[in-house]
């Protein structure tokens, strides 16, 4: 009989949303360094390919002739127009990886996590980062010192807009101190992986454990 720390599980769509400079990537890399089960979602994009990036490990770099041939497919989970170019997660081969117990991390704004929670209610969850403050998000972002005064006010202003879709995330967590945020993110997945609805393996050993 199975032990119960290897019983098979399905796996999850876990979604880090946060405004700019809030620390979704922080939090992103950090749990991806720190988790061996759960992988970044490579999506699938237009744009062409930057120096140093790899196709399949980066993003999957397709025609626009391809895209729209994914989109008439119905083979996205969800896409998106960003700055003249097209992304959008494929479906194959995480549905795949799903059904195996791989777990994905998706790095994606609100809109992006509405069509994937649409898609597919039961594999998802959904994290919201908030900043403590907005004047300490504006000072994070002062901080990178990589954009102009009017891209920063841009960003301030988007991260205003997508700040009022906290509600629509099943968990919100503050950016207070990102070790402290971190683990807060890493408890919310292992508490996800753990609901009895995803512990596929639970049934047969239930039935091993009344038949014994």
């Amino acid at each position: 009989m199975a032990s119960t720390d290897t019983l098979q599980r399905r796996g999850l769509m876990f979604i880090l949303s946060s405004p700019s400079g809030a620390g979704k990537t922080t939090i992103s890399h950090m749990l991806l360094a720190a988790d061996d089960e759960i992988r970044l979602s490579v999506s699938a994009t237009t744009r062409p390919m930057r120096p140093g990036e790899e196709d399949g490990k980066d993003y999957h770099f397709v025609s626009d002739e391809e895209f729209d041939r994914m989109v008439e497919e119905d083979a996205f989970y969800e896409w998106a127009h960003v700055f003249d170019h097209r992304y959008g997660t494929p479906k194959a081969h995480i549905r795949a990886g799903l059904k195996e117990g791989q777990d994905f991390l998706f790095d994606i704004d609100w809109q992006g996590t509405q069509q994937l929670y649409q898609k597919d209610q039961q594999d998802v969850v959904r994290v919201f980062i908030l900043p403590p403050s907005l004047e300490e998000l504006h000072r994070r972002l002062k901080g990178r010192g990589t954009d102009s005064t009017e891209v920063i006010a841009g960003r301030m202003e988007r991260a205003r807009a997508e700040i009022s879709h906290w509600d629509g995330y099943d968990y919100v967590v503050v950016n207070d101190n990102v070790d402290t945020c971190f683990a807060k993110v890493r408890e919310i997945l292992h508490a996800e992986r753990m609901k009895r609805a995803r512990q596929t393996g639970l049934i047969g050993f239930v039935r091993g454990l009344m038949q014994g």
